[in-house]
């Protein structure tokens, strides 16, 4: 186990600005621009799958902010059959073992609802880490229900765009699922998180904790193209756009420090 990077001790700001990370140097993109927390993934480009054991272990050894850990097996849909969730139970056993801070993972049945039996087993497997459920949430056919359902799982936090592609146009059911979630668990907005959207969605949706990439995309010049025929484009945080991320939730919660009191739970990592 990693037990320099387990023994931190954090205190949990007023806000939090989780990253999503997709490599090393993105991961300490987002620590140098003022992140809270990263969701370490690979494959951003699709929506993000599990990184490798390697890519855990060294952003674990380098990083002073609590990481999490995407648990996706493959890009596409979160219905899964026996030899995905027994791929997703090594990987979470992987994250124990490296000493990873939490979490991330999404099981549905194929009705569209939350998967709670299968879910409830990953928070017990995962027991000691915090756990969110992400963004697997949107193709959830009745959120009402399945932030119920995601609740009696032991689940830390749901990641949600509101069931919406982007998070503008679910800003409405975010605050709804805020007010419904009294909190007994955090509900974090993502999907479309921006520099100049992040003020009005804290004060319009309630929720303490944020989600975003906060990416630029790097387009190999014509020198690199001619040199690799396997020089593509890739998406990699940037840590202005994290720290004025940062800096702007800091603000809105100076402004209005008694806003958000009492409405989300507060886990640390």
């Amino acid at each position: 186990m990693n037990v320099g990077a387990h023994a931190r001790s954090f205190t949990p700001p007023q806000t939090t600005l989780e990253i999503c990370a997709n490599s090393l140097q993105s991961a300490l993109a987002a620590e140098a621009g003022g992140a809270d927390r990263i969701e370490l993934c690979s494959n951003l480009e699709q929506g993000g799958i599990t990184p490798s054991q390697g890519l855990i272990k060294h952003v674990l050894s380098v990083l002073g902010i609590p990481v999490h850990v995407l648990i996706r097996p493959r890009p596409g849909n979160f219905v899964y059959d026996n030899d995905y969730l027994s791929i997703m139970r090594a990987d979470i056993e992987v994250c124990q073992k490296l000493g990873a801070h939490g979490i991330a993972i999404g099981v549905l049945t194929a009705d569209g609802r939350v998967d709670v039996e299968q879910t409830r087993a990953f928070v017990e497997l995962a027991k000691g880490m915090s756990v969110t459920f992400h963004r697997a949430f949107d193709d959830v056919v009745d959120q009402d229900e399945g932030l119920e359902d995601v609740i009696s799982t032991g689940c830390a936090r749901i990641l949600t765009s509101g069931g919406k592609d982007n998070i503008l146009d679910g800003e409405l059911r975010l605050r709804r699922l805020v007010t419904r979630a009294g909190g007994r668990i955090v509900v974090m907005p993502g999907s479309g998180i921006t520099t100049d959207n992040i003020r009005d969605l804290f004060d319009r949706t309630d929720a303490r904790e944020f989600h975003a990439s906060a990416t630029v995309t790097l387009t190999p010049t014509k020198e690199e193209k001619s040199k690799s025929r396997f020089a593509v484009s890739r998406k990699r945080t940037d840590k202005h756009i994290v720290r004025k991320l940062r800096e702007l939730l800091t603000l809105e919660a100076r402004e209005k420090p008694n806003l958000h009191q009492g409405h989300q739970g507060y886990p640390t990592t």
